[in-house]
């Protein structure tokens, strides 16, 4: 593999984490194995769609006031930081994930969309819950 462009795209789909890329628009424009094996969706089925396909309806109204500030800013307030949110797998299951976010920008400096990394932490998550009722009853 010779060209580095190859390279980054096999790097990107072989990490374990969830990658996934949205332009402004918030239309999907990179979906990785990861992606595919956390939401279930394919890459032919996730790509060109709106995020709303992993994302639970009620999030939504707070996703993209979120989404549309930090494009219009420049800055988010989660820059590199995890956050434990609610995902949608294609099953319609609901799914614990942690996930960082971080804005990806030309060379010009311009704001092209954002990147997320997630990972499942749904049975951490239930665990701990369960623990924590245990304590309590």
């Amino acid at each position: 593999m010779s060209n580095p462009s190859e390279l980054d795209a096999k790097i990107l789909d072989d990490v374990a984490d969830a990658l996934i890329y949205a332009d402004r628009s918030g239309t999907i424009m990179r979906w990785n194995r990861a992606s595919t094996t956390l939401f279930g969706f394919t890459a032919a089925e996730a790509l060109g769609q709106n995020l709303d396909l992993i994302i639970p309806e009620h999030l939504r109204p707070a996703h993209w006031k979120g989404f549309e500030a930090a494009l219009a800013s420049g800055a988010m307030k989660l820059a590199g930081r995890p956050t434990l949110t609610r995902a949608l797998h294609k099953s319609e299951r609901k799914l614990y994930i942690e996930m960082t976010f971080a804005l990806v920008r030309d060379a010009g400096g311009a704001v092209q969309g954002s990147v997320a990394m997630a990972r499942d932490v749904t049975e951490r998550v239930e665990r701990e819950r369960a623990a924590k009722a245990a304590q309590n009853s």
